[in-house]
């Protein structure tokens, strides 16, 4: 009964993210012709950069959770080779691991998630799943002996994905030592595109989280802790790429605070970090291996 199909789902949002990742990936990869010109293996950054953009359109595009989930984990594996482009670098090397194991954490999670709402709705499609929500609302299902809503584990699952991906508080330890990898990555994938993709998933499933308060509060408490502790970290680091990647850290909880109340209009607005990422210069005098 699986119908799995390619197609384009082009909305304001779509736009809102088009508008975005395409900006900032044309402003990045401009920055990396400078920053990595000297780097003998420039070709295949600039590759890496193009392949992660490509993954990043094929998520907020897609018209159904398969396609999305394609996309999701092509930033994932792109993010992986961007983190450890300097594969010399033990700590590189380290970073992009953590990166890895800490994101199929949360993918687990959202796999789960896909497969229930297909259990529950039989199609994966946006517009079957929104449109049948209002008749599953309420209904529960028995697990382990409790009766428990169906849209309220639909959604907390998909919400673990979110937490990895949008380093939420419990799996956020990956995005400080995602700072590893050259500014331009840091500046593209970890304060830009990638980590919003999270967000962006709550925001397109809004209409299966409006029928879920339980998960709402769930996402709130989350949101809001995730806000103060990466703000409060932040102050005592004394690492400039460190205290950038909880700031941002800090901004992904504003932005689930804000799914939680259901605010997702005020969700994508502007973030300073992934502008701050984007105009650090070396001063130090020393290569472009520098990556302070």
């Amino acid at each position: 009964m699986l119908h799995a199909s390619w197609g384009l789902m082009i909305d304001s949002l779509t736009v809102m993210m088009l508008c975005t990742v395409t900006t900032v990936s044309g402003m990045v990869h401009l920055y990396s012709i400078g920053y990595m010109g000297e780097d003998p293996h420039v070709q295949r950054f600039m590759s890496y950069l193009s392949l992660f953009t490509f993954f990043m359109l094929v998520l907020v595009t897609g018209d159904n959770y398969l396609q999305m989930f394609f996309g999701w984990e092509g930033i994932g594996l792109s993010s992986y080779l961007l983190i450890s482009f300097w594969y010399t670098r033990i700590q590189a090397n380290k970073a992009a691991i953590k990166a890895m194991v800490v994101n199929r954490v949360g993918d687990f999670g959202l796999t789960l998630g896909m497969l229930a709402i297909f259990w529950v709705f039989n199609a994966i499609d946006y517009s079957t799943v929104f449109a049948a929500a209002p008749a599953v609302a309420g209904t529960t299902f028995s697990f382990l002996g409790f009766e428990v809503e169906k849209l309220t584990v639909i959604c907390l699952l998909l919400f673990v994905g979110v937490m990895g991906k949008s380093a939420q508080i419990g799996l956020h330890t990956w995005l400080p030592d995602a700072m590893e990898g050259p500014t331009p990555v840091s500046a593209l994938i970890h304060a830009a595109t990638l980590v919003t993709a999270g967000i962006f998933l709550m925001a397109r499933s809004s209409p299966l989280f409006e029928y879920a308060p339980t998960a709402l509060i769930v996402v709130t408490c989350m949101g809001a802790m995730t806000a103060f502790f990466a703000a409060s970290t932040g102050l005592v680091q004394n690492d400039l790429k460190r205290v950038i990647a909880y700031s941002t850290c800090s901004q992904l909880g504003y932005m689930a605070f804000a799914c939680g109340l259901s605010n997702y209009c005020r969700n994508f607005s502007f973030n300073e970090s992934w502008f701050l990422q984007s105009v650090i210069i070396h001063e130090c005098g020393c290569s472009n291996s520098c990556y302070r």
